[in-house]
């Protein structure tokens, strides 16, 4: 299973609410806005149609051990994940129609081009993902 806080599993997570954030271990948040695609339909779209990531946005796309790049109008940063959200590789500027993959990734964080590099993702590194806290009713 994914490594995740408890309360990122519900549905405050899944694609389209981009509530949730991924953090490293030592606290530094890899992505702020982190929407989750993990049924067919989300996977399926995932960045299409959009014209952009902004910096802190990022989607998570599981499970997922390779991306394509058609049909998209801007270049991503990719970073591949195990089934325990450490990252496997790093793909920085990853271009419209161009492919990746890792082997051993079971999701893909797709970044803003660059924001790999200014929020320190290395390989190796175990993410944790957290959702928001819920407003007290």
């Amino acid at each position: 299973m994914f490594r995740s806080a408890p309360s990122a599993r519900g549905s405050s997570a899944r694609a389209g609410r981009g509530g949730s954030r991924l953090v490293a271990p030592d606290g530094r948040t890899v992505c702020d806005r982190c929407s989750v695609a993990d049924t067919f339909f989300p996977r399926l779209r995932g960045l299409l149609g959009r014209r952009g990531l902004a910096p802190g946005e990022g989607l998570l796309l599981r499970p997922c051990s390779s991306i394509h790049m058609f049909f998209m109008r801007f270049a991503v940063d990719a970073v591949f994940l195990d089934r325990d959200l450490r990252v496997v590789r790093v793909v920085p500027n990853l271009r419209p129609w161009r492919l990746a993959a890792s082997k051993g990734a079971r999701s893909v964080l797709e970044l803003a081009a660059g924001e790999s590099a200014r929020r320190g993702i290395r390989t190796g590194e175990m993410l944790t993902l957290v959702a928001p806290a819920r407003a007290a009713a």
